[in-house]
């Protein structure tokens, strides 16, 4: 049997994401309310970050085959804007002046928002629909 996405270990994923989720939106909400002309790419993608980490988070906690889908596509968007965007932010660092949540493969946050997106896809496919065959 599987189990749900927000039970058991899934309570402190769900919490991470939630964490992050305040952290990333309301930096981005600072930052683009009062220092947006210095960095728009740079903070506008904080915002977007906040956002899939909302999503995640939401769907995680509730589960369900609709909401499964959800949290592997927003961990998925998670995980591709991470290394994108981490490998150009090292690349081209010019391009950013001010860090992001995903530049540096998130350094800014001890690397979590490198590791959280790994751990949020094996936690999904750890509690997948989980059908077993029948017994002979």
């Amino acid at each position: 049997m599987s189990e749900t996405t927000g039970g058991g270990p899934g309570r402190l994923l769900v919490a991470v994401y939630g964490v992050f989720a305040l952290a990333a939106g309301a930096r981005a909400g600072v930052q683009i309310a009062t220092r947006f002309d210095e960095a728009p790419v740079a903070y506008l993608l904080s915002a977007l970050a906040a956002a899939v980490y909302v999503l995640a988070t939401a769907a995680l906690a509730k589960g369900g085959r609709a909401s499964r889908r959800v949290a592997l596509t927003a961990c998925s968007v998670e995980l591709v804007g991470v290394l994108l965007i981490g490998a150009y932010s090292l690349a081209d660092p010019d391009s950013f002046p001010d860090e992001t949540v995903w530049s540096g493969f998130g350094r800014g946050y001890l690397f979590v928002p490198l590791v959280l997106p790994i751990v949020g896809l094996l936690w999904l496919r750890r509690t997948g629909s989980g059908t077993t065959p029948a017994s002979p």
